[in-house]
């Protein structure tokens, strides 16, 4: 998952031989899950055909101010629809208009409408692009607080070598993930997530487990994805996937394979979340062979497992550390003496005794404990819980 999924995002397209380039840049851009439409200057359709970004991107492509049967192309309706608008290339004779407000075509128009971030990418021959005249366009674009990508050096269409490239598709779309990234609150972090229930072996067949499904440690994971944070996600059993550039996945089976990944990822934390179904009791002993069913009642002994959390809370410097507790009875008393014992910032207590919290329940309901105050929570969905919690984090981080 990029950064850029499921944002919007307007690609407009000028008449220079790096044109060619936007095809690959589309690709990329919906690789990425991002929702794609494109806007051409007439001139730049001699360099690609608006058939092709149609298709790459899904959508219809526009380049003038009325389609064939003469219906108005609303570029303010565009403007307003993106959440970044990228210009590449970016011609010369397209800076100098951004520059100076001359809205002679669809896509100036449609840039002075846009209210979203925008990121423009020159590519010109060297000599046009150390001109003064380019220079002093793209200083005033950058002053209008405009996202300048950085032309690349190499091989140019006038068969010099030098800057003016357009930057390639990978690194324009990495510039502006690294950009959009830099500017979230949990830019830099690193948060270490718990997630699953465990299983103990009983026998190569059986073992102790619980019903967690791991989906609230999922969309804690997502969520801090999204704020930016680099997220260490330790996860026993569950059929939950997630895909991301920081995100680093362990999957774990046991109590003590989850403590041993827990304390190697704590010191380099800054921020923990345990919300790990882990179970209290292993069997004392594993039997190698499967157990044979007999009529004879089974008794089988069990040991308590390390409590990751406590042991974690002995260890805690600067980390900001988060538990769950999930209750019965005594269920605010209980939660509270957890949060003491195991050295937390705050705890999440949601209760079984809740039709819409617990485990392979699509909502939660919580209440955050801190030692000072408890906040109570309508019921949500998972994701909107986990963005709950991780607002509470950047509140305290504040």
């Amino acid at each position: 998952m990029s950064i850029l999924s499921g944002k919007h995002i307007l690609l407009g397209i000028t008449g220079g031989i790096a044109a060619y380039k936007s095809a690959f840049l589309v690709r990329l851009l919906k690789k990425a899950g991002a929702n794609v439409k494109v806007v051409m200057t007439p001139e730049s359709e001699h360099f690609v055909t608006p058939l092709t970004l149609s298709t790459l991107s899904e959508n219809p492509v526009v380049s003038s101010f009325t389609d064939e049967e003469k219906n108005w192309n609303n570029h303010v309706e565009l403007g307003l629809w993106a959440d970044l608008m990228l210009i590449a290339p970016a011609t010369a004779n397209t800076l100098s208009k951004m520059a100076a407000g001359n809205a002679n075509n669809l896509l100036i128009t449609t840039y002075l409408s846009a209210k979203c971030p925008v990121y423009f990418a020159p590519a010109m021959d060297l000599d046009m692009y150390k001109h003064a005249s380019s220079k002093a366009s793209i200083d005033e674009l950058i002053s209008f607080g405009n996202k300048f990508i950085q032309p690349e050096s190499g091989p140019l269409a006038s068969g010099l070598s030098g800057e003016g490239r357009m930057a390639e598709p990978e690194n324009i779309v990495n510039f502006i993930e690294q950009d959009i990234l830099s500017g979230l609150p949990l830019s830099g972090k690193t948060i270490t997530i718990t997630a699953g229930p465990t299983y103990e072996a009983i026998d190569p067949v059986r073992f102790i487990g619980n019903h967690s499904s791991g989906q609230m440690g999922f969309e804690l994971a997502a969520q801090a994805l999204k704020l930016g944070a680099a997220v260490n996600l330790i996860t026993g059993p569950t059929h939950f996937k997630l895909q991301d550039s920081l995100l680093k996945r362990i999957d774990v089976m046991s109590a003590q394979d989850m403590f041993e990944s827990a304390i190697s990822h704590f010191e380099n934390s800054d921020i923990v979340i345990a919300a790990a179904a882990v179970s209290d009791y292993k069997p004392l002993k594993q039997f190698d062979q499967k157990l044979k069913k007999s009529e004879d009642a089974l008794r089988i002994d069990l040991e308590p497992t390390p409590d990751i959390l406590k042991h974690l809370g002995t260890l805690k410097t600067h980390q900001t550390l988060v538990g769950f507790a999930l209750e019965t009875t005594n269920e605010e008393e209980n939660a509270k003496s957890k949060l003491k014992k195991k050295n937390l910032d705050f705890i999440v207590l949601n209760s079984l005794n809740d039709k819409d919290a617990g485990f392979k329940k699509e909502t939660n309901k919580i209440k955050i404990i801190t030692n000072s105050e408890v906040i109570r929570f309508d019921t949500k969905s998972k994701a909107d819980v986990a963005e709950d919690i991780l607002n509470h984090i950047l509140k305290i981080m504040k």
